[in-house]
């Protein structure tokens, strides 16, 4: 039997309620269990003798109960605990909050091992809420695991130690001998010992390397075999190409990066059996929604309907607004499914899409609710690509038979990571701006200019145009840092009092950031001061200046993403990046926006700077979740791209005997999509 099949409760000391606590961690099994790894590790090794530590570091000390504890109630109804430890080069105070059985867990005149972060003052050094182990206890390296509320270290620890015993001492490893040979890697029953509990930081960095390179390796074969879907026959024949029929009736001239987009796409759903699956991502600006356009008409003039899905109901708004204009020429019928319709409204245009008389259906996640049916659905387009993942593109190409998928992306990625990040798309840069269109001016400036720079914004206000003020924080949490809510408090009663002033942050509810942008789309709000929720996309063209506030908090890409809020109309436009940080590196980083306009120049450098994880930040590249690997590991990536051609020679679906295991892996991890795509 699998230990993904055996229920938590058969650990010992995990009954009802805490399996519950488990189950919000996403744990479930004894096998998941053993899947679950420690966010990080208390090194336990050698003591730090009391005399020698550091302010502020975190470090283990060994020490021996000197006095006894003593308890006091504080403000709020807390408990105070404070106990004093010694050896033989100092004495350090312990503090504990909250903790009424303190008194009996650390007995005068006994030895402890304390692990925490040491503070000093006038009165010496404390360490507040310690680990505290026996010293007859401690192992060198302790595992530290995210816990959810009611659940402690230690009992994850217990359980966990007793999921290893249920392991066999021979287990199948899914990696083939090949792979574990040629790539050094240990085996899976070695891996998962110390990945939990490891003898010493070598046995870790072995079992966290195999561990990785499993977690890349299923990830790159799961999208590849995604990718080959493709050769599953669609029922939508594209016969005729209409492009140029499209194309003449616009009242500008597209670049060739959008032609080669349109004709890439146009090949794809005329020439292949098998249904286009192409991502077309290019900078802030290029013109990809015209490129959407043309395979929309594409679709419909061969008599099919077309779905165009975006992350946000404003976003879905200027995308109507926009094809009902490019489309008003033709007798093409566009309809929009927002969540925020009434129900007689929604279901109207249910009716229309199920009954054919939509031919083009632009929308947000309604369109792929269960209730959302099409008669002939052709072409399915999804905009921003980060945030949506495989699961979503699947769920809208079930909308049809087989239909066409095209994804954007407004987020320039270098080509080489794409390849990685996109493993189930055929990929299309568009590497050029429309002619006319001005470069946003950049500029980067220290607080002391900060005045000056507020002075220009109200130039630019008393003109008619709008601005957005960036901040890093909603509240404030960090003594060096803006908060949005603080800094739009202080701007109504002093810079710009006589302007209206707009907040917009990540803990408001959807309906007002909808209703704050629109305000601002709408020029009732002169200055938005908000976090980096400014939507991606939303065109606000009498928008001309940006400031960001603690511009090093940023990284490249997503600063050049913000840049592209303004510059979008006729305006000549201004970021303005405000950093008192004027570190060598961070200096260099912010300099290269101020040089160039070109996104993908800028995230070749991001991604040499500081490593791919900010092109997607938390969890925004839409792929499944990964427990262990990161995606600046690319080292790691590069070799399971090669193991994984390697494999996929061999066995191109995974049939062979010996990649059961990997197989099965596979389907777990994209366990979202219908069975039939995987198999």
């Amino acid at each position: 039997m699998s230990l993904y099949d055996v229920e938590l409760s058969s650990i010992k000391g995990l009954g009802k309620t805490r399996c519950a606590l488990f189950e919000k961690l996403g744990v479930h099994s004894v096998g998941e269990l053993l899947r679950f790894y420690p966010r990080t590790y208390s090194d336990w090794g050698d003591a730090t003798p009391i005399s020698e530590v550091a302010n502020g570091e975190k470090c283990m000390i060994k020490a021996t109960v000197s006095t006894a504890v003593s308890t006091a109630r504080i403000s709020g109804g807390r408990i105070l605990s404070k106990v004093q430890a010694a050896d033989d080069s100092g004495v350090i105070e312990l503090v504990f909050f909250n903790n009424k059985y303190i008194s009996n867990m650390l007995k005068f005149s006994e030895e402890y091992c304390f692990y925490g972060k040491v503070t000093r003052d006038l009165y010496g050094f404390s360490m507040v809420a310690p680990e505290f182990k026996k010293s007859s206890e401690v192992d060198s390296i302790t595992p530290v695991y995210n816990l959810t509320s009611g659940l402690t270290n230690r009992v994850v620890i217990n359980a966990v130690k007793q999921a290893l015993q249920m392991l066999p001492e021979t287990i199948v490893d899914p990696l083939p001998y090949e792979i574990l040979k040629k790539y050094n890697l240990c085996s899976l029953r070695t891996a998962l010992v110390n990945i939990h509990f490891p003898k010493d930081a070598d046995s870790l960095r072995k079992a966290k390397a195999r561990l990785v390179f499993e977690e890349f390796l299923v990830l790159n074969l799961g999208l590849r075999i995604l990718k080959k879907r493709k050769l599953t026959e669609t029922s939508c024949k594209m016969n005729e190409d209409y492009s140029q029929e499209f194309i003449a009736s616009l009242p500008y001239t597209l670049t060739n990066a959008q032609k080669t987009a349109i004709v890439d796409c146009v090949n794809d759903m005329r020439n292949k059996k098998s249904p286009m699956n192409r991502l077309v991502q290019g900078d802030v600006g290029c013109g990809k929604t015209v490129v959407a356009a043309a395979v929309c008409y594409n679709c419909v003039k061969n008599g099919y309907q077309a779905a165009f899905m975006a992350p946000t109901e404003i976003l879905a708004q200027q995308h109507f607004n926009n094809l009902s204009a490019m489309f008003a020429p033709f007798n093409v019928r566009v309809d929009l499914l927002i969540g925020s319709m009434t129900k007689s409204q929604k279901d109207k245009v249910r009716e229309r899409l199920v009954n054919g008389e939509t031919d083009i259906a632009i929308g947000t996640h309604a369109l792929i609710t269960e209730s959302t049916k099409f008669k002939n659905l052709g072409c399915a387009i999804t905009d921003e690509q980060h945030r949506f993942g495989v699961e979503q593109r699947a769920k809208l190409a079930q909308k049809g038979g087989h239909p066409h998928i095209l994804v954007l992306s407004a987020t320039p990625i270098p080509r080489t990571l794409g390849l990685i990040i996109y493993g189930d798309l055929d990929i299309t840069c568009i590497d050029e701006l429309p002619p006319g269109r001005q470069p946003v001016k950049t500029m980067l400036i220290d607080s002391k200019k900060r005045d000056r720079a507020l002075s220009f914004i109200r130039q630019e206000l008393d003109d008619g145009k709008q601005c957005y003020i960036v901040c890093p924080l909603v509240e404030e949490g960090e003594l060096d840092l803006q908060s949005a809510e603080n800094y739009a408090a202080e701007l109504m009663l002093k810079d710009f009092a006589h302007y209206p002033i707009g907040i917009l942050h990540g803990k408001m509810k959807a309906k007002d950031k909808e209703a704050v942008m629109n305000s601002f789309l709408e020029g009732d709000i002169s200055v938005l001061v908000s976090t980096t929720v400014i939507e991606v996309g939303v065109d606000v063209k009498n928008a001309s200046v940006i400031m960001i506030e603690n511009a090093e908090r940023f990284g490249l890409s997503q600063l050049h993403q913000l840049r592209g809020r303004v510059g979008r109309g006729q305006h000549k436009s201004y970021c303005i990046m405000v950093s008192d940080n004027h570190n060598e590196e961070t200096t260099q980083r912010l300099s290269t926006m101020c040089k160039t306009n070109n996104g993908f120049e800028i995230a070749d450098e991001d991604l040499k700077l500081r490593g791919p994880g900010d092109f997607f930040g938390n969890r925004q590249h839409g792929l499944p979740q990964l427990n262990i690997a990161d995606f600046s590991d690319m080292e790691s990536l590069y070799k399971t791209q090669e193991a994984a051609s390697y494999i996929l020679n061999i066995s191109p679906d995974l049939s062979d005997n010996s990649l059961k295991g990997l197989k099965a892996m596979v389907n777990l991890l994209f366990s979202f999509l219908d069975s039939s795509t995987m198999n």
